[in-house]
């Protein structure tokens, strides 16, 4: 019996790895917010879900007048997907055609190698630098004349450092006007606003530039998959095209509509957790681990080959982190309680007393 004629592509394109999850564990490994819903979210949810029969709003038209209203922008200029991962997927089907190339820092968020492969383009991937930050100028080096699409995790996945407004500004000045830069800032709410400007407001006025976000991390709904993006009229409208038709559901839209209007709340749960980041990097270093300066609800244990025995011994101690062979390992930033844990047994793998 014949198989059907898939894309040739396809045999190698890996498979997207999501954390763990194992029932009665400490979930330390999916970057999401430790805190449950918002109230206001909670509330929204209950009301709307009698709806659920019906298709939603496909062009999400309350949610664009309210994040609209939130970055003080048109609607035109935003696009929405499920979740920013869908929504740069969304950039690159509208600005990559086969044989373009797409250019990132590696290692960064795992789905642009897979987003590159289904749009059909080649993955030029430009390693970090010695600080396990992102080289814009290596980036902007690795530009050429067949390139559509440059992405910048900022701050980056899986390893939580970021570049500040001068190597943005950098990176922007280095791409030509008619190849897309993408700004991932899906842990935008976890940085130093000092550190590292909003790339919107540094660099919205220029048409190539877009910027995506999501709703998945700070605002606490990671299960219903809500992103979008911030661009020029004409690029949104492009990405806007490329979008599965009601892929935000109007539960989604609901619950995102309510998050933006519980800022205060967001804003301290991140101050959690951001204290709880620097509590967890200060006490992993004073045990002789490398981390590097997180900006993100997570930080990063550059472990090399010992990255797989340092998930297994937290995984034995009931604590799921995410490792990257040959790497390192990501560990989310928990409730304090599981912050706890996670050092009681990263101390004791170190041979540090516990203290």
């Amino acid at each position: 019996m014949s198989t059907p004629k898939l894309r040739p592509a396809m045999a190698a394109l890996p498979a997207y790895v999501p954390g763990r999850k194992t029932p009665g564990a400490i979930v330390l490994a999916s970057n999401e917010s430790p805190y449950g819903l918002l109230p206001s979210v909670a509330a929204v949810l209950a009301e709307q879900a009698k709806g659920v029969s019906r298709y939603p709003d496909m062009g999400a038209a309350r949610l664009l007048d309210a994040l609209a209203q939130h970055h003080g922008v048109t609607p035109d200029r935003i696009a929405v997907g499920a979740g920013s991962v869908e929504v740069v997927g969304q950039i690159a089907a509208a600005a990559v055609d086969a044989g373009d190339e797409v250019v990132f820092g590696w290692r960064a968020f795992e789905a642009y190698p897979i987003i590159t492969a289904v749009a059909g383009g080649s993955a030029v991937r430009v390693p970090l630098d010695g600080s396990h930050t992102h080289d814009v100028d290596a980036m902007a080096a690795a530009v050429t004349d067949r390139t559509r699409l440059v992405i910048l995790c900022n701050p980056n996945n899986p390893t939580g450092t970021a570049v500040g407004g001068d190597e943005l500004r950098r990176l922007a000045d280095g791409v030509p006007d008619d190849v897309v830069l993408v700004v991932d800032e899906a842990y935008r709410e976890y940085v130093d606003p000092v550190a590292v400007p909003d790339a919107f407001e540094l660099l919205g006025d220029r048409p190539n530039v877009v910027v995506t976000r999501t709703f998945s991390k700070a605002y606490a709904l990671a299960g219903l998959r809500v992103g979008y993006a911030l661009a020029a009229p004409e690029v949104a409208a492009a990405v806007r095209k490329c979008q599965v038709p009601f892929s935000v559901s109007a539960l989604a839209q609901e619950a995102a509509i309510a998050a933006l209007g519980d800022t205060a709340e967001v804003r301290r749960r991140a101050a959690l957790t951001v204290a709880e980041r620097d509590r967890v990097a200060g006490a992993l270093r004073g045990a002789g681990y490398d981390v590097p300066d997180s900006q993100a609800n997570f930080v990063w244990l550059p472990l090399g080959d010992a990255a797989a025995d340092f998930a297994a011994t937290c995984a034995a101690a009931g604590i799921l982190v995410r490792p990257f062979a040959g790497e390192g390992v990501r560990v989310t930033i928990g409730l304090d309680t599981e912050n706890d844990r996670l050092l009681e047994v990263a101390l004791a793998h170190r041979g540090v007393p516990a203290r």
